[in-house]
């Protein structure tokens, strides 16, 4: 027989959740405990789920998840670019991987009727009181990050290098993960060679991991724009400046950014989202406030896309004879998401090897943003793969009838727990022993 590496050997012996099957019993020495660990993390995974925090007021979560590391051996620092958490466990000469899980919730209502449904109400920035829920799934984040951590710190003699695990604050607001690099991220702490980490797909069958080489996620912000005119009576329209037929032709206007500026083998999204201006019927507002969220993946689109708007914007006020210059702010924004492509294709090998081809699928890049970009943009190769979520026969339900699926953000999104648990785990602890180096 052929020798194989104790890596193949490792993985060759796992057989976790393929499609619709929970995990058998796997001998692989770095991965055997998780069916003895899989009901304290199924506990965890509810506790968190019901305790949810808004970002950046993740403190609770934080400390809960610090404290459980705190007793594998990780030397843990708190408040690292606000509630972050940083866990480093050094098992001799090797490369350094960092594992990353986001903390905050979000400010939904919890519809799905589980027994263990959040009831949590919060205050936001402006004081009002919110409903909170991890619609995001990050509380599945943190449980497969924490199970990880787990059977990487008991299985010290399969693997060498250096363990970071990052519990990231803020995902949601796209500032966490350089709230972290600005308080020194990657100089206080061993700097990472690799960088990983898993994301719920609302689509996806649980069991199953799809992943995108290359851009993944897009470029990410948020615009803000104030456009001025001369208020007056509605019967009287010649004595003003209309801002409401000001926004209307900017809106149209902008659209040709994508359709007619852009090429069209370039992604792009303009999304005017918001539009407030006047108070009554009768009255013409002195101005009209839009927001925007424009998505891209290159650089050079999203540099253009922005220089546009301003231009467009300017451009038509001018024609108007609007009084005052409108006003256009950038006010949030994240970089797209990048997966090396060596990185993804060495990582999903390694997966594939565990949970067979079947549940392995490539998927399409899509519009939405995510923060772990900023990992990489310091030159460290990163890879984020996308872990189902979605009970089988549901999803094939689903599939047959046409239907569509509570999306992510959804007040009725439900992760398929054991499966989604179990697959996120064995997929996270793969990819770290493929990093890692080997005794």
């Amino acid at each position: 027989m052929k020798a194989l590496s104790l890596l193949a050997l490792v993985l060759a012996a796992i057989v976790w959740p393929a499609g619709p099957a929970l995990a058998a019993k796997a001998p692989s020495p770095a991965l055997e405990g998780l069916d003895a660990l899989y009901p304290e993390l199924d506990a965890l995974y509810r506790e968190l789920h019901q305790n949810p925090e808004l970002s950046l007021q993740e403190e609770k979560t934080a400390a809960k998840l610090a404290e459980r590391l705190r007793k594998l051996g990780f030397e843990v620092t708190q408040k690292v670019g606000g509630h972050g958490v940083v866990a480093v466990l050094r098992n001799g000469k090797g490369p350094t991987v960092l594992l990353r899980t986001d903390l905050d919730a979000l400010p939904v209502e919890e519809k799905t009727g589980l027994p263990y449904a959040s009831k949590v109400m919060a205050q936001d920035d402006s004081g009002q009181s919110v409903p909170v829920m991890h619609a995001c799934g990050h509380d599945v984040h943190m449980t497969v990050w924490t199970g990880t951590a787990t059977l990487l710190a008991r299985a010290k003699d399969r693997w060498r290098g250096t363990l970071v695990m990052v519990g990231q604050p803020a995902e949601e607001r796209g500032s966490g993960a350089r709230r972290m690099l600005e308080d020194g991220l990657y100089k206080r702490f061993p700097k990472p060679d690799f960088a990983v980490a898993v994301h719920n797909s609302a689509s996806a069958v649980a069991g199953s991991v799809e992943y995108v080489s290359g851009y993944a996620l897009a470029n990410v912000d948020s615009v803000d724009i104030t456009l001025y005119g001369k208020g007056g009576h509605g019967a009287y329209p010649h004595t003003t400046v209309d801002p409401i037929v000001l926004a209307a032709r900017t809106i149209l206007s902008l659209q040709t950014l994508v359709s007619r500026e852009k090429s069209p083998l370039e992604p792009a999204v303009v999304t005017v989202g918001s539009v407030h201006g006047g108070t009554k019927h009768n009255i013409i507002p002195d101005e009209v406030k839009l927001q925007l969220t424009v998505r891209s993946y290159k650089p050079e689109v999203r540099k253009q896309l922005l220089a546009g708007i301003e231009r467009v914007v300017n451009a038509e006020a001018t024609a108007a004879g609007a009084p005052r210059k409108p006003e256009v702010a950038v006010t949030e924004g994240t970089p797209a998401t990048y997966n090396d492509p060596e990185l993804t294709k060495r990582l999903i090998g390694a997966v594939t090897r565990v949970l067979g081809k079947e549940n392995i699928r490539e998927a399409q890049p899509v519009m939405g943003g995510e923060d772990f970009s900023e990992y990489s943009l310091a030159g460290v190769p990163a890879v984020m793969l996308w872990l189902g979520t979605v009970e089988p026969k549901r999803h094939a339900e689903a599939k047959a009838a046409g239907e569509t699926l509570p999306s992510l953000h959804s007040p009725l999104f439900a992760p398929d727990r054991e499966r989604t648990l179990r697959t996120g785990v064995t997929t996270l602890t793969t990819s770290a022993l493929e990093l890692l180096g080997k005794p």
